[in-house]
């Protein structure tokens, strides 16, 4: 699945499962909480390198990722052409 088929997939969902009423603000406090539930889990892989990583840090970075998508498109922000035009930004910048 690529940008593009995601983005379209979050607002089909969110359209069916009725998590297109929330205002952009909401949408952006919700990001942010998982991006918190992301860290936690993140934060259990720095202090415990050697346990087997759970499947919840992959589930914690689709949550952030699927509110992200959602907040693009309540923004009406097309992201396959966003990164394209970053891509493009940043393959003519230099970092040093």
């Amino acid at each position: 699945m690529n940008i593009a088929e995601l983005q379209h997939y979050v607002r089909e969902f969110s359209k069916a499962k009725d998590f297109d009423k929330s205002t952009i603000e909401q949408r952006m406090l919700y990001l942010m909480t998982e991006v918190g539930e992301l860290s936690k889990e993140v934060l259990s892989v720095s202090f415990h390198p050697d346990r087997e990583r759970s499947e919840n840090l992959g589930h914690e970075m689709f949550d952030v990722v699927w509110n992200l998508m959602d907040l693009a498109n309540k923004l009406g922000v097309d992201l396959n052409e966003a990164f394209e035009a970053k891509m493009a930004i940043n393959d003519k910048r230099s970092w040093g």
